[in-house]
C-alpha cells in the first residue's frame, strides 16, 4: 500500500510558524489564535497517525507545528504579562502623582 500525505500537516505546520510571526512581529492576539488552530489540527492529525501509521508520511511536520504552536503560545503569554506590567506602572505612577508632568 502506497503512503500518502497526512492530512492537514501542512495546516499545522504553517499555523505553528504563524503564531510565533504573529505574536513577535504582530500583537499577542493572533498568535493566540494561530496557535490554538495549530494544537486542535495537531490533535486531530495525530489522532488519525496512530490510527494507521503506515499509511502516512509528513508526521514530523504535525510534531514541529506543535512545538511551534506551543512556542507561539508561550510567547504569547510573555507578551501580554508584560503587556499588564507596563500599564500598571504607568497607572499607578498616575494615581500616587509622580508621573504628574512636573519637571
Amino acid at each position: 500500500m502506497s503512503q500518502q500525505p497526512l492530512p492537514g500537516a501542512s495546516t499545522v505546520l504553517t499555523m505553528g510558524i504563524l503564531s510565533v510571526v504573529g505574536t513577535l512581529f504582530c500583537c499577542g492576539p493572533f498568535g493566540v489564535i494561530f496557535s490554538i488552530i495549530g494544537l486542535v489540527k495537531a490533535k486531530t492529525a495525530s489522532q488519525l497517525y496512530q490510527q494507521n501509521p503506515e499509511n502516512y508520511t509528513d508526521y514530523s511536520n504535525v510534531k514541529t507545528g506543535k512545538i511551534l504552536s506551543y512556542i507561539g503560545l508561550g510567547l504569547s503569554l510573555v507578551f501580554l504579562v508584560l503587556f499588564i506590567l507596563y500599564f500598571g506602572f504607568i497607572v499607578a505612577m498616575i494615581t500616587t502623582g509622580e508621573l504628574s508632568g512636573e519637571f
